[in-house]
């Protein structure tokens, strides 16, 4: 007897709390505080950019490029070549 009042405290506990989040989670007050809080963080972001420096571009031709013609101590290797050595 007690053993079966415990399983159905435990369900209806369980149903609360199921019923009270939903509710909630649905409701018009949390739309509302999660479409400000997201306007608010946009607004946020907006006033940040604006006040972040525009650095000068300093990396003009600092990698130069090799093309692979011209070097020919590279031997090309393919993955199944290296396989069949073996």
């Amino acid at each position: 007897m007690i053993k079966e009042l415990k399983y159905l405290f435990f369900l209806i506990a369980i149903f609360f709390f199921l019923f009270f989040t939903l509710r909630f989670y649905f409701s018009d007050d949390n739309f509302r505080n999660s479409y400000r809080s997201l306007s608010n963080l946009d607004n946020k972001i907006k006033k940040s950019e604006e006040k972040l420096p525009l650095l000068k571009n300093n990396t003009n031709n600092i990698i130069e490029f090799i093309e692979y013609k011209e070097n020919k101590k590279i031997k090309k290797y393919s993955f199944f070549d290296l396989l069949y050595n073996d």
